[in-house]
Parts: C-alpha cells; sequence; structure tokens
C-alpha cells in the first residue's frame, strides 16, 4: 500500500544478465532514497522494513461518557486532568469536535471505519437484546484491517462493544492483540469480566482503568521498535461509578455531590495513567514518531446527575451538542505544531485523516463517508465545509427521531422523543439552530430561515434513506474473511 514505484522499465540498451540485475537493484535502491550498498541478507525484504519503519505509530484513546466540560477544571474547580491538559497543549485542539453518534457502539463503529455506523449495521446498544444490531458486519473494513495489511502491529486494550462471536471478535477486525471486554457485560471497576485474546476470565485484584492503563504501556513497550496502532479504549467515567475512596473524598471536600465526586475521582485516575503512557512514549525516544489523539464517545450519561458541560445542551442519547459535542486532540509534534482548530469534524473523519498521515492508501470495499482533515491540521485557515448527520433510537433506527444534520453555522435537529424502543414515527416539528450565534441550541430559527430548514430536512432525508438501505443490505462477505 506503499506509494512507492513497483515496476522498472526496461533499459533500451542490452547487457548481460549480471549486469541488468544490477541496475535493478541500483535503481530499487534510489526510488527508495536509500543509498546503494551491498549487504548481507534480502535487500528487498530490507527495503520494505526501512519504508514500513518511516511509517509514524498512532495511538487513539478514547474516554466513555467524558463531556467536554470535564477536561481542565472549566468550572473554576481544581484542575482534575493535568496530564490531558498538558497534552492538550502540546497538541492541535478542536472546538468543533464530533463523534459518530450520541451512544458508545455506533460511535465505535464510525470511529473506526470512517463510515456512518447505521452503514455498518451497529446502531443500538445492548449486545444482548440485539446482537445483529450492535455488530460490525463482516462486509466492513476497520482501521486495524488496514493498518494491520501494511505492516503495524494493531492492539486493542479496553472496550469492543462492535460485537461478539465468530467473525465479530477484535481479533477478526484487523487487531493482533485483544485485551479488555465486550461491553453490555456486568463490568464494575474493581470485578469485571477480562478478556486475553479470547480467552476469559474475571478480575478482581485491581482496578480496571489502572489495569488498562497498565496493559497500553506493556503494549508499547512489546511494539516500540516497529510501526503500531493502539486503541487504548477507556471505560471510565462509564457507569457504574466506582473509584478508588481517597480520590473520591478529594472532590466530596470541594463540595460536589457524591455521583460528580466520583465520576471526576476516575476521570482524574484515567489522567493518571494516560499521563504515564505519554511519558513511557517519551522515554522510549518515540515521541516525535507517534501520532496521539484523545477523544470521547459521546456526552455526559444523565442518569448520574447533573454536572458543568460548559452550558451545552442535552446529553448522552440526544444529538444535541451536548449529547455529540466531544474533545479532539491530536498531537505529532514531528510535523504539527500546537494550536486550535474550529472547523467541524466528526468521527468519520478519523479513519482517512489518519491514514493520510501514516501515507497509507487502501481500497476500500465499502466507500467512506468521512474525509481527511489532514490540511486543517497543516494549516487552521483551510476551510473544511462538510454536511454530517446523526440519528439514533434504541432498537431499528426511526429516522423521524433524534436526528440531526449540521452544514456550516447551521444545525436542524429532529428532536429526541425517549430512551425507549417501541417508538412510533415523532410528529415533533423540527427545529433550526444558528450555531455561530447560538452554541447552546437556545432559539429556534426556522421561521426565520425557512428555505433552510426546509433545505436541511430534505438533506436528511435523503441521508435517512441512504443509510437504511446500505444497513439492510445484502449480506455479502469478501472472500478474504470467510
Amino acid at each position: 500500500m506503499d506509494s512507492y514505484p513497483t515496476t522498472i522499465k526496461k533499459p533500451s540498451m542490452k547487457f548481460s544478465p549480471f549486469v541488468a540485475a544490477i541496475l535493478i537493484l541500483l535503481s530499487l535502491n534510489e526510488c527508495h532514497g536509500q543509498a546503494p550498498a551491498v549487504q548481507d541478507g534480502d535487500a528487498n525484504a530490507k527495503s520494505e522494513s526501512d519504508a514500513t519503519s518511516r511509517r509514524p505509530n498512532v495511538i487513539v484513546i478514547l474516554a466513555d461518557d467524558l463531556a467536554v466540560g470535564d477536561l481542565a477544571g472549566g468550572d473554576g474547580s481544581p484542575t482534575r486532568t493535568p496530564n490531558l491538559d498538558r497534552f492538550a497543549s502540546e497538541s492541535i485542539q478542536f472546538s468543533q469536535a464530533y463523534s459518530g453518534s450520541c451512544v458508545c457502539a455506533p460511535a465505535r463503529a464510525a470511529l473506526l471505519t470512517g463510515r456512518y455506523p447505521h452503514r455498518t449495521g451497529v446502531v443500538t446498544l445492548n449486545m444482548n437484546r440485539y446482537p445483529e444490531m450492535t455488530r460490525l458486519r463482516r462486509d466492513e473494513t476497520t482501521i486495524a484491517d488496514v493498518l494491520k495489511d501494511a505492516g503495524y502491529a494493531t492492539g486493542l486494550v479496553g472496550k469492543w462493544h462492535t460485537g461478539r462471536g465468530d467473525g465479530f471478535h477484535p481479533l477478526d477486525r484487523g487487531f493482533d492483540e485483544f485485551e479488555g471486554f465486550f461491553g453490555s457485560d456486568d463490568v464494575g471497576y474493581f470485578r469485571y469480566p477480562f478478556s486475553e485474546q479470547r480467552q476469559i476470565s474475571d478480575v478482581d485484584e485491581s482496578y480496571l482503568t489502572d489495569d488498562l492503563n497498565r496493559r497500553a504501556i506493556e503494549f508499547v513497550r512489546r511494539h516500540h521498535e516497529h510501526p503500531f496502532f493502539l486503541h487504548l479504549a477507556h471505560y471510565a467515567p462509564h457507569r457504574p461509578l466506582e473509584a478508588p475512596p481517597e480520590v473520591i473524598a478529594r472532590y466530596r471536600e470541594q463540595g460536589f455531590d457524591e455521583s460528580t465526586a466520583t465520576i471526576y475521582a476516575m476521570i482524574e485516575v484515567m489522567d493518571r495513567g494516560i499521563g504515564e503512557l505519554l511519558a513511557e512514549i517519551d522515554d522510549l525516544g518515540l515521541s516525535e514518531d507517534t501520532i496521539v489523539l484523545f477523544a470521547s464517545d459521546n456526552g455526559p450519561d444523565p442518569l448520574t446527575g447533573e454536572r458543568f458541560n460548559r452550558e451545552l445542551r442535552g446529553t448522552k442519547y440526544q444529538v444535541n451538542e451536548g449529547g455529540i459535542r466531544v474533545p479532539l486532540f491530536v498531537r505529532w509534534s514531528k510535523r504539527l505544531a500546537p494550536g486550535q482548530r474550529d472547523q467541524m469534524v466528526t468521527f468519520v473523519d478519523l479513519m482517512p485523516t489518519i491514514l493520510d498521515l501514516c501515507r497509507v492508501d487502501v481500497s476500500m470495499l465499502n466507500r467512506l463517508d468521512g474525509e481527511s482533515f489532514v490540511p486543517v491540521l497543516e494549516d487552521a485557515s483551510i476551510a473544511h465545509s462538510t454536511m454530517r448527520f446523526w440519528q439514533w433510537n434504541r432498537a431499528s433506527p426511526n429516522y423521524t427521531h433524534n436526528a440531526a444534520v449540521r452544514h456550516g453555522r447551521y444545525k436542524l435537529v429532529r428532536p429526541y422523543v425517549t430512551r425507549g424502543a417501541k417508538l412510533k414515527d415523532s410528529t415533533e416539528p423540527s427545529v433550526l439552530f444558528d450555531l455561530q450565534n447560538d452554541p447552546t441550541e437556545s432559539r429556534d430559527v426556522s421561521k426565520q430561515y425557512p428555505d433552510i430548514a426546509e433545505r436541511m430536512s430534505r438533506e436528511l432525508d435523503r441521508w435517512s434513506a441512504s443509510v437504511e438501505t446500505d444497513r439492510i443490505r445484502p449480506v455479502k462477505i469478501p472472500r478474504d474473511v470467510q
């Protein structure tokens, strides 16, 4: 999948076979930017190894139910995320980054495939009740598939939540190594089911978040000499709310209620471990050669109570800003200068962006919905004008409910009605927000701009029909995964 030349034109002059072979070897070396040299071993294999080793490592860290307001002590309290705050200052920070969904499983499907989750078959949450609607279709290609084919060691540490069973396990979806859990299980933080590759056991001798951070560090140590892709998918601060009592106590002393204090304690432990992982990257001399991304899968869980979230409307389960707006930091010190970006980017854009940064081309079986925002990473003045869509409800999708489209400054929302599974078509009118002047979605401007509202509603209808058709397409398993 390199972009290097793979064919060499025949010279017009005639040479002996021996001389011709020498000329071909010299030409190959020059094509790869290497000085001609005669060494023991297979020269072609070494050339391919050198080309691969020049690619950056990639670490994608994902928090679970973390709100944008949970970082940097934005509510005036002492900071609880010093490592992430420092990491953000070293990164490109996106002020308008969006998840692929307002809930975790579909959001992860979008991140892994660069496609809207409906197309991938992952549209709801409970893997036990809806196994066929919570697993990546076999004909979907993941970023792990692509990077593995490009010579990367690939590992997932933490939450999977996009399928279980033969053909749907992380090891069947491009990951060489899996240490984690599936989702929709009885996962606690002091006792939890845990898989190492395909072997599952119960763990009760460590705190889950610390365990995941430790395993991520060990993965990096094992693979630091060659390109690697690590997806560290934390569970914090997802329910159940559990944290070391001494950490909770510090937030209770600041006046937070028990729920909020526990959430902040869970985030603090996660932040500490992420700091240790970043320090390990530094100690191994990998900082300049490693792209690190941090994000959250969706907004805060309303069942855990209210907490500061920069006055964004809505929560997890809702396509309002509070449910889908997430932090996104991208660091690659070798190439990207730290700074702020205000362009809109979403989870479907992450896969093409990472592959672009890694110089990995791929011929996809299915068309990507996202597009690379590398130009935006390199130049804050570059426009990234896209139209993006969201929708979620339990069980089979109903596109009259909890759906949204954003283009430029405007966002059209079909309001959230219920978390229940038995839905009738919603009769709630759509609302239009001007996010440039109203980032908290407090004023409906559909009557002021009826033409814009009507056009965006038509676009949402077209998208809904497209992804639903794709979602129920016939099963076609590629030969290479049969």
